[in-house]
């Protein structure tokens, strides 16, 4: 067949069939296939009638109709279906042609398909694509990484669909190698369970402790969005408190209280533990969802166990404000446990990544997106080898100003039995990471008494390993040093 389209995509799905549209809608041609191919004939007898889109009804017919160099995007469930269909292009597909993973991957399978389509003369990318339905029409945060080479022939048209910032500047840009795109867009998303818990924690203060009703934290929200925290997920918190159901009443009262789950949350819990490093702040997102979950064992346990009855009397428009105040420095612990974890990554993986050009792709599109990422842009801008963002004077300087009341919200929800575990557990990783001595002196004392596992010593060089003979039965033996 005729070559005719700039582009194809697999997987005709609510992404998928909303990137084709913003796609077509931005000058370029695209060829689309799905295996039930009734979907490809539903789409274009639908949504792109009349469109520069061509459907196909078979893998060949779908990749003879494709420009050279073919640039194929797969927009199918993470795992097997992948490979699945990788395999069913291969046969089809020139050296030099490109086939991009535009799902929530998970980041080692990417680099291993790297390799592998590299191995076969191909080039591949693996992509995060973030927010959701509306931003894959309207133009999403689109973080890609793979085959360096492919770069080139995929970067006008992913810039074009990206959402821009003020200026009009791409929220895309090339992150790095192998799996770097779907790393990046992973983390995204442990920042997203983060947010999202944060929000609902703040809800809950409102809701059991101030007694207020979806009206009136309605505007709370509304009051909230027009300042530090303005981001789309506050603004849909605003949307959804306003919204009632047919009988006029708040259709958020009416929810069941278990919060599903994918897993990228949980991957990004995991490559923390795996690289070392404290993302607290997220591990408790996807606990307290996990937690959720257990909704009949919560029921039996809440007509059981017995706690303090939630009784405020003080000034609610003071403790108000200071829960926006706990939110926002919270929500900026999250994004240093975030970029703490890229950057330890980053070094491993040899991706040298963008972590400046990473705010800018968040700033618009994307699930996470909120004004104080341009912050965190101008604070890599001016050092990009700082440490920690809390390090940056003007996120030291919130921080400062955000902890009286920071320490109240947390004081207050915990003496009235109300749970907040990301609330409380990123002040704990602030006052952690703040101390210059914590009581890891005694954890090794205790590792070193039953395992003779060794420490190091205060008045001694750093990498000098000591042990003590703590019963006078251990002799000198010592265990082998090393980091699990």
């Amino acid at each position: 067949m005729k070559e005719v389209s700039d582009i194809g995509l697999v997987g005709l799905a609510v992404m998928g069939e909303n990137l084709v549209l913003n796609m077509e809608s931005k000058g370029f041609s695209v060829s689309v296939f799905n295996r039930t191919v009734e979907k490809v004939d539903n789409f274009i007898n639908g949504r792109g009638k009349g469109k520069k889109i061509f459907g196909a009804r078979s893998i060949e017919e779908f990749v003879t109709s494709l420009k050279r160099p073919r640039k194929v995007m797969l927009m199918v469930k993470a795992g097997k279906a992948v490979d699945d269909f990788i395999e069913l292009l291969l046969p089809y597909l020139e050296p030099g042609d490109i086939i991009i993973d535009g799902g929530n991957t998970h980041f080692p399978d990417t680099s291993r398909r790297t390799k592998y389509v590299e191995s076969k003369g191909l080039l591949y990318i693996g992509t995060g694509v973030s927010g959701g339905e509306e931003g894959a029409l309207r133009g999403p945060s689109i973080m890609p990484g793979g085959s360096p080479a492919a770069w080139a022939s995929i970067k006008p048209v992913f810039q074009a669909i990206a959402a821009k910032v003020e200026d009009g500047t791409p929220c895309c840009d090339w992150v790095g190698r192998e799996g770097a795109g779907h790393f990046v867009k992973m983390v995204h998303n442990g920042i997203e369970y983060g947010d999202m818990q944060l929000i609902c924690e703040a809800y809950q203060v409102m809701k059991d402790l101030l007694g207020l009703g979806a009206a009136e934290m309605h505007e709370v929200f509304a009051q909230w969005n027009k300042g530090d925290l303005d981001s789309y997920l506050i603004e849909i918190t605003r949307d959804i408190l306003s919204y009632n159901d047919v009988d006029g009443k708040p259709i958020v009262d009416k929810i069941l209280d278990t919060a599903g789950q994918k897993g990228t949350g949980k991957w990004t819990a995991v490559a923390a533990l795996d690289q070392g490093i404290p993302l607290t702040l997220i591990g408790e997102a996807v606990f307290a969802r996990c937690l959720s979950a257990q909704k009949e064992e919560r029921t039996a346990a809440s007509k059981i166990l017995h706690g303090p009855a939630p009784a405020f009397k003080g000034d609610k428009k003071a403790l108000i404000e200071d829960l926006r105040k706990a939110l926002f420095a919270s929500k900026v612990v999250s994004y240093a446990q975030g970029y703490a974890l890229m950057r330890a990554a980053s070094e491993e993986n040899k991706w040298e990544l963008n972590y400046g050009g990473i705010a800018l792709m968040w700033r618009g599109g994307c699930i996470i997106r909120s004004v104080f990422l341009g912050k965190i842009k101008e604070a890599f801008d001016k050092n990009p080898n700082i440490a920690n963002i809390l390090l940056d004077p003007y996120f030291t300087e919130k921080l400062k100003e955000a902890q009286s009341g920071w320490r109240n919200v947390v004081a207050q929800a915990l003496s009235n039995g109300i749970p907040i575990p990301t609330l409380a557990s990123a002040l704990c990783y602030y006052d952690g990471y703040r101390a210059e001595r914590l009581p890891a002196n005694l954890l090794q004392a205790q590792r070193d008494y039953f395992g003779a596992h060794t420490y190091e010593r205060l008045d001694k060089p750093r990498g000098e390993f000591f042990h003590t003979n703590w019963t006078g039965r251990g002799g000198n033996t010592v265990s082998t040093t090393y980091t699990a």
